[in-house]
């Protein structure tokens, strides 16, 4: 498995037995947010508040169908990760770290210093990606009164965040 950032596009590879599959990671384009929704639908995750940020909407892309997403709330430097998901078929191959690495990428470019999210199911695979849990009310107070804090997701969810800041060096 490879996950290569270009200037526009990033890629995602993985050989599987007898076939390779490329995914393309970019900015959702107009006129596919119903797709997207479709998705968020089938993986059972709220749509709701996700609209207002379709600027910072990712998807990943198997020629013209869409396979994943992963989005952000910016707030400031701190960012809601939301909207993580990955078609039923294609799970289990990498596609959802390529996706979070990428809305990670694009946090840092935005100038994001901490990256929270709410799980009810994956707290195990944001673990390994380094993020770690907190209780909700520790959470950047902007963060904390998005609708997915608020509304869309229940109190029993996971909150995590990962920070973005550079590890301090000892000299």
């Amino acid at each position: 498995m490879s996950f290569v950032r270009g200037d526009t596009k990033s890629h995602w590879c993985s050989g599987g037995p007898t076939t390779e599959n490329a995914f393309t990671i970019r900015q959702a384009r107009a006129g596919e947010f119903g797709a997207v929704l479709e998705l968020l639908n089938e993986s059972t995750l709220p749509e709701a508040g996700l609209a207002p940020h379709l600027a910072n909407l990712l998807v990943a892309a198997d020629g013209d169908r869409i396979v994943g997403s992963a989005a952000l709330e910016i707030y400031a430097d701190a960012a809601l990760l939301r909207s993580v998901a990955v078609r039923q078929a294609l799970r289990g191959r990498g596609l959802g770290v390529a996706l979070t690495l990428a809305a990670l990428d694009l946090a840092r470019e935005r100038g994001v210093r901490a990256v929270y999210l709410l799980t009810e199911t994956a707290a195990e695979f944001f673990d390994r990606l380094g993020f770690r849990r907190i209780p909700r009310a520790e959470a950047e107070p902007a963060v904390g009164a998005s609708v997915e804090f608020t509304t869309a997701c229940p109190a029993s969810a996971t909150c995590m965040v990962l920070s973005l800041e550079p590890a301090a060096s000892s000299a």
